[in-house]
């Protein structure tokens, strides 16, 4: 079975990042819309932008604002702790794909039990958007993959040489943000993500 490949905003989205956006977009699963210090507007205007250069909307997922994926029919919302409850968007939106970062065991189970799609979890590696912050591990990862039967993803400080540990772990993907905005070459780095998730070849899905 395919394992996903989800890249998330970094929060600072520029023209830079459309232009990544616009050459890798048939490689990735999904693209996260995460950018806090945006308004509503402006991620309304970055979603037209981004639905201009290629990106298919079934591949967009917003973080938080539900209200805005409803409105462009993306295709989901991603939630966090102080996002509105995952029962709540998914009894009024029940076709809406919609996940939630968890950071423990019971956080993980608490988002299955109220009906959530799938789990981001992390960080597992260390990271450097979260210096402060131990990481939670590989083998934290292993249980929350075995005891879920939600799909879960790993995020946080994974490269694709780790890749390979993410997967046998029995994660069903990565969500990776500055590993692959922040690279000296972003195409080339998703493709050699791919390669290790699915054995792809180039060339996109």
């Amino acid at each position: 079975m395919d394992k996903s490949l989800h890249l998330i905003s970094d929060g600072d989205f520029s023209k830079r990042h459309v232009q990544i956006v616009k050459r890798i977009h048939g490689d990735i699963d999904y693209l996260h819309i995460r950018e806090k210090n945006k308004s509503a507007k402006d991620i309304l205007e970055l979603i037209e932008v981004l639905k201009t250069s290629g990106l298919p909307l079934t591949k967009l997922i917003v973080n938080d604002r539900v209200d805005i994926a409803v409105m462009k029919q993306c295709a989901g919302v991603q939630l966090a702790y102080h996002s509105l409850a995952v029962s709540l968007v998914k009894n009024c939106f029940p076709t809406l794909l919609t996940g939630k970062s968890v950071h423990s065991l019971a956080e993980a189970e608490q988002a299955q039990q109220e009906g959530a799609d799938y789990l981001l979890y992390g960080h597992i590696y260390p990271s450097s958007s979260k210096p402060n912050q131990q990481p939670r591990g590989i083998a934290n990862l292993r249980q929350l993959s075995e005891e879920l039967s939600v799909p879960v993803y790993a995020i946080g400080g994974i490269t694709p040489d780790r890749t390979k540990e993410i997967i046998k772990s029995g994660a069903s993907g990565i969500a990776i943000m500055s590993g692959i905005w922040q690279a000296a070459d972003p195409i080339q780095t998703v493709k050699a993500y791919l390669q290790v998730l699915n054995n792809r070849k180039e060339g996109g899905k």
